[in-house]
């Protein structure tokens, strides 16, 4: 496993950390057996930062994160949540006083400290409201945080949020499909010396290459109910790319594949490529899906001419799909 440092907490977490929106719901089917499964195989394979939030299954990917504190006393792993998309209707005045989802967090995650708070992809204006920030001091004061950051949609946003001291890290949607931040964000971010966590690094599990046109979704997964933003940001499902076109990008990545890698593997060694990355945060329903994951920190580095290649397929045929978006 590779370590980095996350911002200015002092941390260093895994580069590989472990996203459990998947294991919360939204996803389909869920399996609180197999789901503490892939948990213990992530803190086996050396996964120390796991990444939630409070409306995963309404609060139940919490409560399974401090199952595993319960049954893993002995080791020592962060885990960051979200807070503001459960506010209805979800505007930016809510965002002045998150206290009452902090201390429902608070008591599902069994502790009196969260590690790290995210404001959860909030409404633009909401960086143009110091007060809220200012709040989020007063947490941190308070001892009900020990750090916290945003999650974003925009890259607008992610820049905004560098302005405000206290923020410790942003995530960003980030891979092979949402190439456009490592052209100023990510710079910015890391001469600011702020974190940076990459979401959605499999693009709903398409840059996994293991979906086909015949591939088929649950009413209640959000990859085949939201695929237009029907339900949320279009953006967070399949970063925002038409399914059929992603398919065949994605047929053109497989060809480029290196020797010994599949293509989650090698989706996830791009994003480390990056070093102002701090971490991928893939999900993992299953061990297996975490053996594959933790395993892109083994590759080597993708070469020059390889990522060239990359680039190029997503120039072709995903930047003019998701320019928008940004």
């Amino acid at each position: 496993m590779i370590y980095r440092s996350l911002g200015r907490t002092g941390w260093n977490i895994s580069a590989i950390g472990f996203g459990a929106w998947a294991i919360g719901g939204t996803w389909g089917d869920t399996d609180d057996a197999a789901a503490m499964a892939a948990l213990h195989r992530a803190l086996d394979r050396g996964v120390n930062f796991f990444d939630t939030a409070d409306v995963y299954g309404d609060g139940h990917s919490e409560r399974l994160l401090a199952r595993l504190k319960r049954e893993r006393p002995g080791d020592a792993f962060h885990v960051a949540t979200k807070a503001g998309r459960r506010l209805n209707p979800h505007i930016a005045d809510g965002y002045r006083d998150l206290r009452p989802f902090i201390e429902r967090s608070l008591k599902n995650l069994e502790t009196d400290s969260l590690d790290l708070l995210q404001l959860h992809c909030p409404p633009s204006a909401v960086y143009a409201m110091p007060e809220v920030f200012a709040a989020l001091d007063d947490l941190v004061r308070e001892g009900k945080l020990r750090h916290y950051g945003v999650s974003v949609e925009r890259i607008d946003e992610a820049i905004a949020a560098l302005k405000f001291p206290g923020v410790q890290s942003v995530q960003i949607i980030y891979n092979l499909f949402r190439q456009r931040p490592a052209e100023v964000f990510l710079p910015a971010a890391q001469a600011a010396q702020v974190g940076v966590l990459a979401r959605l690094p499999l693009s709903s599990g398409m840059l996994s290459g293991k979906f086909t046109r015949e591939s088929r979704f649950g009413a209640d997964d959000h990859r085949g109910f939201n695929r237009q933003g029907e339900a949320f940001d279009k953006g967070e499902t399949f970063s925002g790319v038409d399914f059929e076109q992603g398919l065949a990008a994605v047929e053109e990545l497989r060809a480029l594949l290196p020797p010994g890698a599949s293509m989650a593997r090698l989706a996830l060694r791009w994003i480390l490529m990056n070093e102002a990355v701090t971490a991928a945060i893939p999900g993992g329903r299953t061990p297996e899906q975490v053996d594959e994951n933790v395993s892109a920190a083994d590759l080597a580095a993708l070469p020059a001419p390889l990522m060239q290649a990359l680039a190029d397929v997503y120039l072709r045929r995903i930047a003019p799909q998701v320019h928008s978006l940004w």
